[in-house]
């Protein structure tokens, strides 16, 4: 993925946190940016997101816990799911404001 690619797709996820979920807070952390209720409280953390070589991912503590009936989360773990994104149009196609304002709404 190029770096321009990446830039536009953080941007566009910053635009629909601050609209989806204003209330969370983000904080600079595993070089991305986790999104918490209170600032600086890492168990009130819902996710966050992260830049990779091949793509961005957006990452859901409690990501085990939402709704999926497409099937986009990824992820195995107990509690933690993802979804990777490859372009801005991914945002939308894969419903990641619709996982953040559930994963907000339950934590």
């Amino acid at each position: 993925m190029d770096e321009t690619t990446q830039a536009a797709i953080i941007d566009a996820l910053e635009e629909m946190v601050a609209e989806v979920a204003p209330d969370l807070h983000g904080r600079s952390m595993y070089g991305g940016q986790m999104l918490e209720h209170e600032a600086g409280v890492a168990a009130s953390a819902v996710g966050g997101y992260f830049a990779y070589k091949n793509h961005v991912s957006f990452e859901f503590s409690n990501g085990a816990q939402l709704r999926d009936p497409a099937g986009h989360l990824e992820g195995k773990g107990k509690a933690r799911r993802h979804v990777k994104l490859r372009s801005v149009a991914d945002i939308a196609e894969k419903d990641v404001a619709g996982f953040l304002a559930e994963a907000a709404a339950q934590s």
